[in-house]
């Protein structure tokens, strides 16, 4: 399968994963053990629609032209880590606490457990670190 095309695939993954995770962590009773900052769910959501767009322009602009330039590349790539270390920071609500006052992981309607979280935020660090390697490889 040429490289393009898993670019493509995981670029529309990414975008699942950046805006199911806004879905389910909109409200305070979201799953997990710890509650999120609403700073880290912002910047992850605000980031990833920038990566996104940028990603897709970069993609699509012909080679050529200021949009299709390494500047737009690079910036998208950079947004695109960004997304993910704040996706793996939405992860640690996950982390298992110790203590006299601790209280058990809140389930939601989504999944039972980490696993969707686990899936969509290691898939989304796995495509980033494929967009990196394509974009230093001149494949995309």
């Amino acid at each position: 399968m040429s490289t393009l095309v898993i670019v493509w695939i995981l670029t529309v993954l990414a975008a699942v994963a950046v805006v199911l995770t806004r879905l389910r962590l909109r409200r305070d009773g979201a799953a997990g053990r710890f509650s999120i900052s609403p700073v880290v769910l912002h910047v992850h959501f605000v980031a990833g629609v920038v990566a996104l767009v940028l990603w897709v322009t970069y993609l699509v602009a012909p080679d050529d032209s200021l949009l299709g330039g390494a500047l737009v590349g690079i910036v998208a790539i950079g947004a695109w880590w960004v997304t993910s270390l704040c996706g793996l920071l939405i992860l640690m609500r996950w982390l298992p606490a110790r203590g006299r006052h601790v209280t058990g992981a809140r389930a939601d309607g989504w999944s039972e457990g980490p696993g969707l979280s686990v899936l969509a935020h290691g898939g989304m660090l796995v495509g980033v670190m494929v967009f990196t390697y394509a974009y230093l490889q001149a494949a995309v």
